[in-house]
């Protein structure tokens, strides 16, 4: 893993147009998805638990039914760091093979 840097507000700002299908809330970098049921929404969980572990940085996240948020912030920054982009990138990776509603 990288080392953690604190983003900048330039680079927070650029965000919209790197990271597009992630807003920012409450100073966390924050989306919602849908999956078909339960089990896929849990498998997708899994897959990115295994990623987010070898990173050794982990989302703050829900899941009800077929739904998830994902909310990510660097608490030991103290707000949003290089890793969180790394993960949302990961994630997104992830996510263009896998089916959603």
């Amino acid at each position: 893993m990288t080392t953690c840097t604190r983003l900048t507000p330039e680079q927070i700002n650029a965000l919209a147009g790197e990271l597009p299908q992630w807003s920012l809330v409450d100073g966390k970098l924050h989306r919602e998805l849908r999956f078909a049921d339960f089990n896929e929404a849990f498998g997708f969980m899994t897959r990115v638990a295994l990623i987010a572990e070898t990173m050794g940085h982990h989302p703050e996240w829900s899941n009800v039914w077929n739904r998830v948020v994902i909310d990510l912030t660097t608490h030991d920054a103290g707000g949003l760091s290089s890793w969180d982009v790394q993960l949302a990138q990961r994630i997104d990776q992830l996510l263009s093979g896998l089916p959603r509603i």
